[in-house]
């Protein structure tokens, strides 16, 4: 990789071009119409990494490894990773953003094979790594996904073959517990077996991942059939797929059930891969996907049962996507706490009907249902943001346990353990 010195922003640079280009005759430097005075010098040498750039009146311009980057001077001066500037040690930025002045342009700029080099008016010098920049430029994460996932349907599931974790590996090991949280970032569920079939031993898996999140429900939650609490789930009735807390301003992130005793017949519980059946939607209805991101529906929980008063809601969209690169990062689907929709205006009502009909159907599809006996032993856990649960109608008596876990220390657990999350 060859990329060559502007030591200049100014019309001075006119004057190195002709000089330049008589010394390198690699070198073939082309002018920026629309700024006379910029210079882009490209490379024509065969490496891996072949690097161009160029410098705007506001703006720096480079083309590394196959990418095209633009970055704000100001943004670089930000950004710099000098001691000065930024504390190693506690990996936090020292500088004072709000002290950079806002017209700040390079006082001299120099590109190696790895670096890039700007020294500013006030004689400061930052250095950036070439690959530092192409992985953390807006155009470079519009090309990654902030979490990798592998999308399922029933087949490609049970074709995977996926094992759970035995309760001993999960609670003695890292690499029980890495394995584990391997799948659940993937698939969005996962599987710990053997687990005594108490609420306290539960409870002692829910730990072992990250604190238990506190809610409305508790810490730790029993779920029977005596409709004890103003839920549906409280009832022997079958329940339609759907995410759990799409009530709350964020919903939680993973939760886990535990069927500790079942007295009677049915009680399966379904599991659909959310994004999977979103992301049939986008590669065939783009335009309902596109609605079903954009317009907020409000979520409710009223409950006036016993003790229990509450009133919770949340607001958001069914499809939730990073703005930058369209990535699917939270489905918010549950049609029994769905509150009057007074969100958005009644032209758009009709089309909203219309896209959430397009995306029910899909999650409807018997090809997205995977079914799964809990039993006594057998501990499951489910990406909240992304796989929707429920169950067929039972008979007889029929106890679980769970519990809700944040989100943010799960993903800060698989992190820890090497996990890209």
């Amino acid at each position: 990789m060859w990329c060559r010195r502007l030591t200049r922003l100014y019309p001075e640079t006119r004057g190195l071009v002709s000089t330049l280009a008589k010394r390198q005759h690699r070198w073939e430097p082309k002018l920026q119409q629309s700024s006379p005075s910029v210079v882009r010098w490209l490379s024509t040498a065969p490496e891996a990494h072949e690097c161009s750039w160029v410098l705007h009146p506001d703006h720096f311009e480079l083309s590394y490894s196959g990418s095209s980057m633009r970055f704000d001077y100001v943004w670089l001066r930000d950004h710099c990773r000098s001691a000065s500037c930024y504390n190693t040690k506690t990996n936090q930025r020292s500088l004072d953003t709000a002290s950079v002045d806002l017209d700040i342009k390079p006082a001299q700029v120099r590109v190696d094979e790895t670096s890039l080099y700007i020294t500013w008016p006030d004689g400061h010098m930052t250095r950036y790594r070439l690959e530092w920049l192409s992985q953390n430029s807006y155009e470079g994460q519009k090309q990654q996904f902030v979490q990798p996932r592998k999308l399922w349907n029933e087949k490609i599931y049970k074709e995977a073959n996926i094992r759970g974790v035995s309760y001993l590996e999960f609670m003695e090991t890292d690499e029980g517990l890495r394995d584990f949280l391997h799948n659940f970032l993937l698939y969005g569920i996962a599987f710990v077996d053997d687990v005594p079939a108490t609420r306290e031993h539960t409870q002692s898996v829910a730990e072992r991942i990250s604190h238990i999140r506190e809610t409305i429900y508790g810490k730790m939650w029993d779920l029977t059939s005596d409709f004890s609490r103003g839920d549906t789930a409280y009832t022997k009735l079958a329940l339609d797929r759907h995410t759990d807390t799409t009530y709350f301003q964020e919903p939680c992130g993973m939760q886990l059930f535990h069927c500790l005793r079942h007295e009677g017949t049915g009680g399966r519980t379904l599991l659909v891969d959310g994004f999977y059946a979103a992301e049939q939607v986008r590669e065939h209805h783009p335009e309902e996907f596109e609605l079903l991101s954009n317009l907020p529906m409000r979520h409710e929980y009223i409950e006036n049962v016993g003790g229990c008063q509450n009133h919770m809601i949340g607001i958001g969209p069914v499809l939730n996507v990073y703005p930058w690169n369209k990535e699917l990062y939270m489905i918010r689907y549950n049609n029994y706490d769905r509150s009057v929709i007074n969100t958005i205006p009644y032209n758009l009502a009709r089309r909203w009907y219309t896209a959430h009909r397009i995306l029910t159907t899909e999650l409807r599809k018997t090809d997205n249902e995977l079914w799964v006996k809990l039993k006594p032993g057998k501990v499951l856990f489910v990406d909240n943001w992304r796989v929707l649960h429920g169950r067929e109608s039972f008979t007889g008596y029929r106890q679980l346990c769970g519990c809700y876990l944040t989100r943010d220390d799960v993903l800060n657990t698989a992190r820890i353990l090497g996990l890209k999350a």
